[in-house]
């Protein structure tokens, strides 16, 4: 067994703008960090956010402000996050850009200088939303890994690229006292790395869908892990498609919302002409309807009213009658990945695009100070539920992402004062020998059953029948899918016994993990008898807030998920009907 002796520093799991937020403020506190992550943390998965960032800075005059964010970030969220947790993340958007800003991070300006807004998102009246071209992510993230990697060159963090988290390890009380973790890219060898505590910023679960836009990484295996070890999970249910996305047979690549903030426009033909569906069904915000709206109403024109271009689930997304300027300076990133991977020009000729999934507004379930209920766990980014509630407007994530890891790193500060005992050496050796136990068991398996294939058949399911509307039957078909997968699962041929950068053992690792949490999704979306944001029930189309308006809590047993309910905190804005027909402010002003 390797181990490594560093009880008093802390580990953060995840490199994206999350983990290194959290990672830089808690080496500026002058605590010691060892960051873990899947990949280089510059090509972690925050890299890809093409819109922006909201942050109401008003520099346009239109009279916005942190509140007003706050209001349209509830109502889009159809009222599900708590609410105090939501207005502090709103009135520290402004902040966290001016931050950002004297980083480095070369946002838009306009030519006098000042920061460039646009509406980067659905669910807004306001030009809200800050952007660097159409890379903001990976211009964060490049700034925010500059910062660590002064601390990094003093010392004070110490980097782990290309390793997976295996398990957390817990003292005899339940206590998170560090993780067991093995590289990916050498021998592939269980070693154990003792803590004060750990944070997981691991990302969303959107690699539980075949259709999706995020990357092959985020898969929620890390965050189901924890969950199997005593975390508990908050709204599972709540998975967000994407209204615009490009399909292709391996997965999907993102279309940014800015494009339609930006002017862009959805259309398809009905009657021989181009028919504006949004513009018709929601005169109020038109294209800028927020994504779970704009998503069943893709569906609903392609699904029910057989109205996709050529026949097929797809409309356009035209963009055609912007200047040609704006479309280079503003959204250069996103026409370039759509000429890639189409061979299309979208300055002549409209989009074609269909939702996928594309974020988890559910997660790890944490408190306002990102504590989970297992002492020393905690959790930030896209694998905690705290803040997006039953859908996610547009340029919130990246504001999340920023503010969750700086609040969290605050709290792991306040609580370092708690008497932690070194973890004991055989707790240590025990949990390394047991990960070691079931990385012998998947090499060594002589069964029938590939694990990229039973893989590939857990996606496609979870995209055919957990998706952007949900029946009855279709969920039950897919509880009788991950029953019959859970079956194969335990016949498993690697097709490589080796230990070197064994690819298939990584996965059928991931896989394991991939199936609890996929049946804590099915699970929980099952039991939510309603329609709320990016949860469509048909059988239930109306949102319920006498029995419904309450956080999903679930707990893993070895027999299922077990789910309770809490209820959700309203006290700073009373819930209402959502409706994006009208303009939903001048009620709330009223």
């Amino acid at each position: 067994m390797s181990q490594h002796r560093r009880d008093q520093c802390v580990i953060v799991v995840g490199g994206g703008l999350a983990g290194l937020m959290a990672t830089l403020h808690l080496a500026e506190a002058g605590i010691s960090v060892d960051l873990f992550s899947l990949v280089p943390v510059r090509r972690s998965h925050s890299a890809c956010a093409q819109g922006g960032i909201n942050a109401a800075v008003d520099t346009k005059g239109e009279g916005d402000s942190p509140w007003i964010h706050f209001v349209e970030t509830i109502y889009g969220g159809d009222f599900l996050a708590d609410q105090p947790p939501v207005l502090k993340m709103c009135e520290a958007g402004p902040e966290l850009v001016y931050l950002l800003d004297r980083m480095g991070v070369p946002f838009n300006r306009t030519p006098t200088g000042e920061l460039e807004v646009t509406k980067r998102g659905g669910g807004t009246k306001y030009s809200r939303g800050l952007f660097a071209g159409a890379s903001t992510g990976q211009q964060m993230l490049y700034a925010l890994d500059e910062q660590v990697r002064r601390h990094e060159a003093e010392g004070r963090v110490r980097k782990f690229e290309g390793w997976t988290l295996c398990s957390l390890l817990l003292d005899s009380a339940g206590r998170c006292r560090g993780i067991s973790a093995m590289p990916l890219a050498a021998k592939m060898t269980v070693h154990a790395f003792p803590a004060w505590g750990v944070l997981l910023a691991t990302g969303g679960c959107g690699g539980l869908y075949a259709k999706t836009t995020t990357s092959l990484i985020c898969n929620g295996a890390a965050a189901s892990l924890a969950y199997q070890q005593g975390a508990h999970y908050g709204n599972p249910e709540f998975i967000q498609f994407h209204p615009t996305a490009i399909p292709g047979e391996d997965k999907c690549r993102l279309v940014s919302e800015s494009l339609r903030g930006g002017g862009g426009r959805l259309w398809t033909y009905r009657g021989g002409k181009p028919w504006y569906f949004l513009e018709e069904w929601y005169p109020a915000f038109g294209n800028l309807v927020p994504r779970d709206i704009a998503s069943r109403a893709i569906y609903r024109v392609c699904r029910e009213m057989d109205l996709g271009i050529d026949g097929k689930d797809q409309v356009y997304l035209d963009v055609t009658h912007l200047d040609s300027r704006q479309l280079e300076v503003e959204f250069g990133g996103a026409i370039e990945i759509y000429e890639k991977y189409t061979g299309e020009d979208p300055r002549t000729v409209p989009m074609r695009v269909f939702p996928a999934v594309h974020y988890s507004m559910g997660g790890l379930w944490v408190d306002a100070s990102h504590r989970s209920n297992l002492e020393g766990l905690y959790a930030a980014g896209e694998c905690e539920h705290l803040y997006h509630g039953a859908n996610r407007l547009g340029a919130n994530a990246l504001l999340a992402c920023l503010h969750g890891g700086k609040v969290v790193a605050q709290s792991v500060v306040e609580d370092l004062d708690q008497e932690a005992s070194p973890l004991p050496g055989r707790e240590i050796e025990a949990e390394v020998e047991r990960q070691e136990d079931w990385n012998r068991r998947l090499l060594e398996g002589g069964g029938s059953e590939n694990p990229f294939e039973l893989y590939w058949t857990l996606r496609e399911a979870m995209s055919h029948y957990v998706a952007v509307v949900r029946t009855s039957p279709d969920l039950q078909k897919m509880r009788e899918i991950l029953t019959e997968l859970k079956v194969r699962y335990t016949n498993l041929n690697l097709g490589d016994s080796g230990r070197w950068a064994n690819p298939a053992l990584a996965l059928a690792r991931d896989l394991g993990h991939m199936m609890v949490l996929a049946e804590t999704v099915t699970a929980g979306a099952l039991a939510r008898e309603e329609s709320r944001g990016a949860h469509y029930r048909p059988e239930f189309p109306e949102r319920d807030d006498s029995r419904w308006l309450k956080t999903t809590v679930a707990q893993w047993t070895p027999d299922g998920p077990r789910l309770w309910y809490v209820p959700v905190d309203t006290s700073l804005l009373t819930p209402r009907p959502r409706s994006y027909a009208t303009d939903f402010l001048e009620e709330v002003r009223r």
